[in-house]
């Protein structure tokens, strides 16, 4: 039977005590709990003034010697005691950051790389957990990496609208150590919304695209995209560039059938789309998510009768292989590398600012909401 809370806690206060300072992985090992369950008494004894903690190490607290000379010790002992992940405040050397994605492919390959080279760079490590898009499955992935002693998450979580639905992600404000939320947001008065994150600005992103169909001389465009994370804020921004510059919409998209559509269906559904909106709809453009949808359209489009461009001008979105095309592709890129590399610099930041960097967010600073401007890039 795992011992009561209280118990737990005065076992973790007895050997702090009597050692002076303990790695955090090492007492979760050694009492038989997970780190996650550690990490959240240990929250509790700081607060209490009980034990000293500081990345990973906590140490005992010495009273009743005069000058400032305790804390001085402390962190001496914590230093000893953890090596190189108790290098100085500025340092994150030996620091374990977890990262929580759906996958390493596609969109994500230089999301993680940008993570990474950051991470590195600054003597740290990297861990990832994939999600592969399940359900439930982000979470399951964090408390492993938690349990596996990271000290940080850049998180990805499975929010279908890039945001979470009803009742959805509150568990993310939650985590025992630091996190950054990557390429998704909360809105205001959710728990995560409090989180620090980093994000693509993809409303921008469809916004310009639109702009520069519109220099081109088009005055009717489409969007083209399946449901994804991206889709809801592609559409904001598509919809507002539509309003601010006084374009005809283009046809709505056909009401959807019951029941889910197979990727087959869906996939016809949007030929069906483009073609009609062009032959009878009046338009003359189209921003197409994503790169690979895109490739796959335009030969079909073309054998339907409908000309790539003379008929129907095509941006895509994301710029992972437009430039791949037969006849390379103008698409909008995220910055999706740098997006990864801001995300780790800014939770490496927070765990080695100066506080007690723990609990949810780490240090004393106000967190932060990035959003990074895609680019367009103009293929002929």
């Amino acid at each position: 039977m795992r011992p009561h809370v209280d118990q737990r806690q005065a076992q973790v206060l007895a050997l702090v005590r009597a050692r002076g300072s303990v790695r955090v992985a090492d007492l979760a090992q050694e009492l038989g709990v997970s780190p996650v369950t550690l990490r959240r008494d240990i929250e509790a004894m700081a607060a209490r003034g009980e034990i000293h903690r500081m990345h990973g190490v906590i140490s005992r607290v010495e009273t009743g010697r005069p000058g400032g000379a305790p804390a001085a010790r402390a962190t001496a002992a914590v230093a000893a005691s953890a090596g190189d992940r108790a290098a100085a405040p500025a340092g994150a050397e030996g620091l374990v950051i977890g990262m929580v994605v759906p996958t390493t492919e596609y969109y994500y390959a230089d999301v993680v790389r940008g993570a990474r080279e950051v991470v590195e760079a600054r003597g740290a490590r990297l861990t990832v957990g994939l999600t592969r898009y399940l359900p439930g499955e982000d979470r399951t992935q964090a408390d492993r990496l938690l349990s596996t002693g990271a000290d940080g998450l850049l998180l990805t979580p499975n929010w279908d609208a890039g945001s979470p639905g009803p009742g959805e992600g509150a568990w993310t404000a939650e985590l025992p150590v630091p996190t950054v939320l990557v390429e998704r947001w909360a809105p205001p008065g959710h728990p995560a919304a409090a989180l620090d994150r980093v994000a693509s600005d993809h409303a921008h992103g469809a916004a310009t695209a639109v702009q520069h169909l519109v220099e081109r001389g088009h005055r009717r465009i489409a969007l083209a995209s399946r449901a994804t994370p991206t889709t809801p804020r592609l559409r904001a921004g598509y919809e507002a560039a539509v309003t601010a510059l006084g374009l005809e919409p283009a046809p709505p998209w056909p009401a959807a059938g019951p029941g889910p559509l197979s990727d087959a269906d869906l996939f016809a559904r949007t030929l069906d789309y483009l073609c009609e909106a062009v032959t009878a709809g009046g338009v003359s453009a189209a921003l197409i998510h994503s790169d690979t949808d895109a490739i796959m359209l335009i030969p079909r489009l073309q054998a339907r009768g409908v000309r790539v461009p003379e008929d129907l001008a095509v941006i895509t979105y994301d710029d992972e292989v437009a430039g791949l095309a037969d006849v390379p592709l103008s698409a909008v890129a995220p910055a999706k590398r740098e997006v990864g590399a801001r995300a780790a610099g800014l939770l490496l930041d927070r765990l080695t600012a100066p506080g007690d960097g723990g609990g949810v967010g780490g240090g004393d600073g106000p967190r932060q909401h990035v959003e990074l401007l895609p680019r367009l890039t103009i293929r002929s």
